[in-house]
């Protein structure tokens, strides 16, 4: 007789975990709370991040509360796959900022066993899907949304504001460059403008 357990402790089965949301919701903290507690369980875990985000560490994937976890910086997806060899676990931090090829990266870790958690923005600051994150929550297993608190009104926010007139897509920055709003104030705001 075949007990789930039996089969899962000898068979690798890999999957997708997408943690999204808005500046400041906590995607950050919330991979690498998964991440260590792989690592606690003697698991092979391997930390990418695009080699862009240097805002807290070059080398490191940091939270807002400065949490942080040792990362490899990575130019491009393909770069994942080369080196997470003989690996359990990969988390990806700030997946947005990689193009459309991380949706196949991240599809063929899972086929081939590899637990794969990724976090990032869903939305840019317009409120509009941002890069590769709707596809891999589309593609995902598990799809976790966080929320931060709307700093003008206190609901829950699930939009950036962008406080800079800067109409590039990618901007990187912190409370200086973004504010978290609800729906209501992200209505009004660009009603506003």
């Amino acid at each position: 007789m075949f007990l789930e357990t039996t089969i899962n402790a000898t068979q690798k089965r890999g999957w997708i975990e997408v943690v999204c949301g808005s500046m400041f919701s906590g995607k950050t903290e919330e991979l690498i709370r998964r991440l260590k507690r792989a690592q606690i369980a003697k698991q092979n875990v391997e930390i990418f991040k695009p080699s862009i985000d240097t805002r807290y560490s070059e080398d490191k994937v940091v939270s807002h509360d400065e949490s942080a976890i040792r990362s490899t910086p990575v130019e491009n997806p393909a770069n994942i796959l080369l080196l997470s060899a003989d690996t359990d676990v990969v988390g990806i931090d700030e997946a947005q900022f990689f193009d459309s090829s991380i949706v196949d990266v991240c599809r063929e870790l899972a086929n081939s066993g590899v637990r794969v958690i990724v976090a990032g923005l869903d939305m840019d600051f317009k409120g509009v899907p941002f890069g590769p994150i709707p596809s891999l929550m589309a593609e995902a297993e598990y799809v976790t949304k966080v929320h931060a608190i709307c700093v003008r009104c206190g609901n829950l926010a699930q939009f950036s504001h962008r406080l800079t007139t800067d109409d590039k897509q990618v901007l990187l920055g912190e409370q200086e460059a973004y504010e978290p709003v609800c729906r209501h104030c992200f209505k009004e705001i660009n009603k506003a403008q």
